[in-house]
């Protein structure tokens, strides 16, 4: 069974700059804290990233897995799909960003995430903590003078 989770949280940066770290997938490594590598295996013809290989630290082992990326919301939400992966059956999710008054952004980050195997309730609760910590990462990158 699919596991939902959502966190929104503000960031002190415009739309324009947070969109921009988000979709600059291949940096990731260089800010979340699990993503280890990150290999573009398709471009759209404005040059984003279509189809990303992913290897991240996920349970105490090392992950791989495909995203397809989606940019017909742009630069509202980045939202992505699993194209393939070694221990996920699902991980969709999406960026949705929000300007503030104050010039900041509200961004709330959705993901639905379905493993190929059952995990006990702890573990799945820490692994979704970790996920969600990308969007403190994402929030500390985007605020960096």
């Amino acid at each position: 069974m699919a596991e939902q989770a959502s966190q929104t949280t503000t960031i002190a940066a415009s739309p324009d700059r947070v969109w921009a770290i988000a979709a600059d997938v291949e940096r990731y490594p260089e800010w979340a804290k699990d993503v280890k590598d990150v290999i573009v295996r398709a471009r759209d013809a404005q040059g984003r990233p279509l189809e990303v290989e992913f290897r991240a630290s996920a349970l105490g082992r090392s992950t791989h897995y495909t995203l397809g990326y989606d940019y017909s919301m742009a630069p509202e939400v980045l939202a992505w799909r699993l194209i393939r992966g070694d221990i996920m059956r699902t991980v969709d999710g999406a960026y949705h960003f929000s300007p503030m008054t104050d010039g900041g952004t509200e961004v709330r980050y959705d993901l639905v995430i379905e493993l190929v195997v059952p995990l006990p309730g702890f573990v799945k609760r820490r692994a979704e903590v970790r996920i969600l910590n990308t969007v403190r990462e994402l929030k500390a990158r985007a605020e960096l003078s």
